[in-house]
């Protein structure tokens, strides 16, 4: 049973933290809807399609921004507390700076738990499903690529719509494909031929195949050193065909992984994603307590506003603090869990430092 002023100190921390969800939620919405409706602006679709869109990409936006809420939840937090004049209250009853910024940390490291487990594989479904509805829309509605555990393959049509082909490359190595096959069809599904190549070149939308084989009905028709092959892909578009890793959840991070690994592609990206969904929980419990830090040291700023103001540029500038470690990572001139895991071990030293003296204040 938690005491008395662990339940109330709980069930405030918890209040703030969903304000602040709320109204980060509606603005959101807000300014995401106005993307949506320019994107549609030319095309043939139902009126509701931006309003629903939106609602599907909300709570992805929310899941990056979890961090600021929480920090500025946590501001809120102790601005209730010293306007009701609780905090002397409860240092009163022998609970010091630390127990209350102990308690919300508790609460943060386990909210944190719930939100990759339960709340990140639900946003990531909801964005799976907004990139899905938006790729019917798009101008590459024709065209798809996967990568799966038999290597990558695409799926495209010719320019004049009359010719769809489908390519299987077992090995992935940046600007080339290897162990390549590209098989033709008519708009029926019915094979017109089949091109086997050792290789690609694919740093442009023209392939150059070398060692080609061209089949038709089984055999042989043609044997090429040199093929050229237009396609709607490059290097570049298929290196980027899972930038949006929010969109897939953890075992299917895990499986995209273990994927990448089987045609000899980097999957530095995914590991990176990983590390950093790993990284939530303790990187929230770290904001709180900076938070808790800020709000006990700066206790003598009386302007709401200014406190906000600072809560603001310190969380910008962990944010930048990760993101630059992370492009260390994406580089990979740093390990993958060096990037992703630095950061919070700079943080957690700089909150050792502040709780030794919490009690000062």
């Amino acid at each position: 049973m938690l005491k008395q002023h662990e339940n109330y100190l709980t069930k405030l921390f918890l209040k703030n933290i969903s304000i602040i969800l709320i109204v980060f939620i509606f603005l959101s919405f807000f300014l995401n809807i106005f993307e949506e409706i320019k994107y549609f602006e030319n095309k043939e679709s139902e009126l509701y399609y931006p309003i629903i869109l939106t609602i599907l990409n909300i709570p992805s936006i929310i899941f990056e921004i979890l961090p600021f809420i929480f920090l500025l939840g946590v501001m809120f937090f102790f601005i209730n507390l010293y306007d009701n004049e609780e905090i002397e209250l409860l240092r009163a009853n022998g609970i010091n700076n630390t127990k209350i910024t102990m308690i919300i940390s508790i609460v943060s490291l386990i909210t944190g738990i719930i939100i990759i487990i339960v709340y990140y594989s639900f946003s990531a479904n909801l964005k799976s499903l907004y990139l899905n509805v938006k790729y019917k829309y798009s101008d590459a509605g024709d065209h798809l690529a996967v990568v799966n555990e038999d290597g990558l393959w695409i799926k495209e049509k010719n320019k004049d719509g009359n010719r769809i082909f489908i390519i299987n490359a077992q090995v992935y190595k940046v600007d080339k494909l290897e162990k390549l096959k590209i098989i033709e069809l008519d708009t029926n599904y019915k094979l017109i031929n089949t091109i086997v190549s050792d290789e690609a070149n694919i740093i442009k939308k023209k392939w150059i195949l070398k060692n080609v084989k061209i089949y038709e009905d089984k055999k042989i028709l043609r044997e090429l050193k040199d093929y050229r092959y237009l396609s709607s892909f490059n290097s570049d578009i298929i290196s980027n065909l899972y930038s949006n890793l929010n969109s897939l959840n953890i075992l299917q991070l895990l499986k995209l992984k273990e994927n990448y690994k089987s045609i000899g592609y980097s999957a530095t990206e995914v590991k990176l994603h990983l590390n950093k969904l790993y990284s939530i929980p303790f990187y929230l419990t770290l904001t709180t307590i900076i938070g808790a830090l800020l709000m006990f040291k700066l206790d003598f700023i009386k302007s709401k506003f200014f406190l906000i103001v600072i809560g603001v540029l310190v969380s910008v500038i962990f944010y930048y603090i990760n993101y630059f470690l992370i492009l260390f990572g994406k580089n990979e001139t740093l390990p993958v869990e060096a990037a992703v895991w630095l950061p919070q071990v700079l943080i957690f030293l700089i909150c050792l430092m502040g709780l030794t003296k919490l009690n000062e204040s």
